[in-house]
């Protein structure tokens, strides 16, 4: 029994002594800042705080950390320095670390093997990586040039390739590293044949979306981009593209591609607002694709209170379905804004290019028949007509962007000319000229710039002689802020609108990134519409910007400079602002 309470008594003894006296330790390391303060930072982290304490056991396992958060930036001969302090209630441990000399690299032996000995991204990844002669060692630069060498050599189709030998020795006495990396890249691989599987679709309709040529030297890039351009035209509801490695034939990698159709018959409903228009609610319905040509057909309904409208159209692709094609539209809308009320019905026939400037060209035929009244008072005085026209015209437009849905740089160009005569059966004579352009320029990640000019003319005899759906009007969500929808335009004996023969408008906005997606934005705009003499508005505001899911939203409130009542408004809009 006697000898039972010893034990007993000598357990509880080496337990007091083994355990730190204050359970409360605060941590503090000075000496490092930086790249070397983050990484000790991220090493020391992985030591629970309840593990803290002033022990020669604690000090030990905190100077592993350190030491390796250290190695892995060169640093192999750090010094310490302790200052502790214990009370009743709580004890700190503070460690001064002194780094150290850096290592540096006196033997750098990176050799490339194989095809890869003469590929310029390969040679420039080495050329890159850190780890020349002379430069100082990073664990981290070593790692990632490996990986990188590996992960270059899949993307670009180099299939044999291998890390034959890695090695990075140190000497830390002599402030030393010596690094060996011997990649073997074997051949690069081409592409091969494209099997298509699933599809609905003629296959000579599917190869003009294939953004290679067979015997091209592989690169996963472009099965990117056949996977978007796949995608884009809208015939399937399931899309693969893949090599396949198993079967390599010959130097060349065979693409398959796996395809499911999408569904016949697609309907959207939705409910939408801004200030130009009010609530609107829309109704549509596509059929993707008609027949194994890939034909389709989209009807768009929008109900709103200033313009309901429908809209048909049916797309025929060319040999590139993408950007070569025709479409028939047609459509009916009714306006009722302002002093503006038309009934317009259009039926036309497009025809799409893609040019090799990537300028998009369209050039069109439609008739137009439109009943109007414009600026008709009470007692029924002002325009009133019924004209119809037969119109040619032709359409350039580019748009550049890049940075996603707001996007950090782009811009956008758009001139069109329309053409209405007699000898064309037409009621009236008359050419019409637009002109757009919009710009967005960004200085690092917080602050953009937009740039917008629109511009147009029309040469007639008289104003009489253009319909109203031609004419311009300035002012709301995306013209001169500040001001109603399509307020500004010239004004007869009434004072009721009639419409302008010339508009030019301008937007000048800088935006501030304020948190994450959410931007803050101060404008000004600057325009009008006019028949003979203009009459300048301007209007200028702040807005709030939000880069949701779904697209830009936007938020503004503007006030317009010349206004003498009402001078606030608020505008509301969600799309690109290109």
């Amino acid at each position: 029994m006697n000898d039972v309470l010893k034990r007993f008594g000598l357990t509880v003894v080496a337990m007091v002594f083994a355990t730190p006296v204050l359970a409360n330790t605060s941590l503090t390391i000075k000496g490092l800042k930086g790249n070397l303060q983050d990484n000790v930072d991220a090493y020391v982290s992985a030591i629970p705080k309840d593990d803290y304490s002033t022990t020669l056991r604690f000090r030990e396992q905190l100077e592993d950390e350190i030491e390796n958060a250290l190695k892995a930036l060169g640093y192999y001969q750090p010094i310490f320095t302790y200052e502790i302090k214990d009370d009743d209630k709580k004890s700190s441990i503070a460690v001064t670390v002194e780094k150290g000399p850096i290592t540096h690299i006196a033997k750098s032996h990176i050799v490339l093997l194989g095809m890869a000995e003469s590929d310029p991204d390969f040679i420039g990844l080495v050329k890159g990586s850190g780890l020349g002669l002379g430069e100082s060692l990073n664990h981290g630069k070593y790692e990632s040039l490996k990986s990188s060498l590996s992960s270059l050599a899949l993307r670009k189709g180099y299939f044999d390739a291998s890390l034959t030998k890695s090695v990075m020795e140190v000497a830390p006495s002599r402030n030393e590293a010596f690094i060996t990396i011997e990649f073997s890249s074997g051949r690069r691989y081409n592409f091969g044949d494209t099997t298509f599987t699933g599809s609905q679709i003629d296959e000579d309709r599917l190869q003009s979306l294939i953004p290679f040529e067979k015997d091209d030297p592989y690169l996963a890039s472009k099965l990117g981009e056949f996977n978007q351009r796949l995608s884009t035209v809208g015939w399937f509801s399931s899309i693969f593209v893949g090599g396949d490695v198993q079967h390599l034939d010959d130097g060349t990698v065979p693409i398959a591609v796996n395809l499911a159709p999408q569904v016949r018959n697609q309907i959207e409903t939705g409910i939408g607002y801004s200030t130009d228009v009010g609530m609107r609610l829309k109704l549509n319905w596509k059929k993707p694709w008609l027949n194994s040509a890939g034909h389709s057909l989209s009807i768009k309904t929008e109900l709103s209170k200033v313009q309901p409208k429908i809209e048909a159209a049916y797309k025929i692709p060319l040999d590139d379905v993408l950007n070569d094609y025709y479409q028939v539209i047609g459509g009916i809308r009714y306006v009722d804004n302002h002093d503006t009320q038309s009934i317009e019905y259009n039926i036309g026939l497009e025809r799409h290019w893609r040019l090799e400037s990537d300028w998009k060209r369209v050039a069109s035929l439609r008739w137009l028949y439109e009943d109007y009244k414009q600026g008709v008072d009470k007692e029924g005085n002002g325009e009133k007509g019924i004209l119809s026209m037969i119109i040619p015209g032709i359409t350039y437009s580019k748009t550049r962007a890049r940075g996603g849905a707001m996007p950090t740089w782009g811009d956008k160009q758009l001139i069109s000319v329309e053409y209405a005569d007699p000898a064309l059966g037409s009621d009236t004579r008359l050419a019409r000229f637009r002109g757009r352009s919009a710009w967005i320029r960004s200085a690092g990640e917080n602050h953009r710039g937009i740039l917008r000019l629109d511009g147009g003319a029309i040469v007639a005899d008289r104003i009489e002689d253009v319909p109203p759906s031609m004419r311009f009007f300035a002012g709301g969500d995306n013209s001169i802020r500040g001001y109603g929808y399509e307020s500004i335009a010239p004004r007869n004996d009434g004072g009721l609108l009639v419409g302008g023969q010339y508009m030019a408008t301008s937007t000048l906005e800088y935006q501030y990134r304020v948190y994450g997606d959410w931007w803050g934005a101060v404008f000004y705009d600057y325009g009008s519409a006019w028949i003979s003499d203009p009459e300048w508005y301007s209007g200028t505001g702040v807005g709030v910007r939000w880069a949701s899911p779904v697209g830009p939203i936007s938020i503004d409130f503007a006030w317009g400079l010349e206004k003498e009542t009402d001078k606030f408004q608020l505008h509301f809009t969600l799309g690109p602002e290109l």
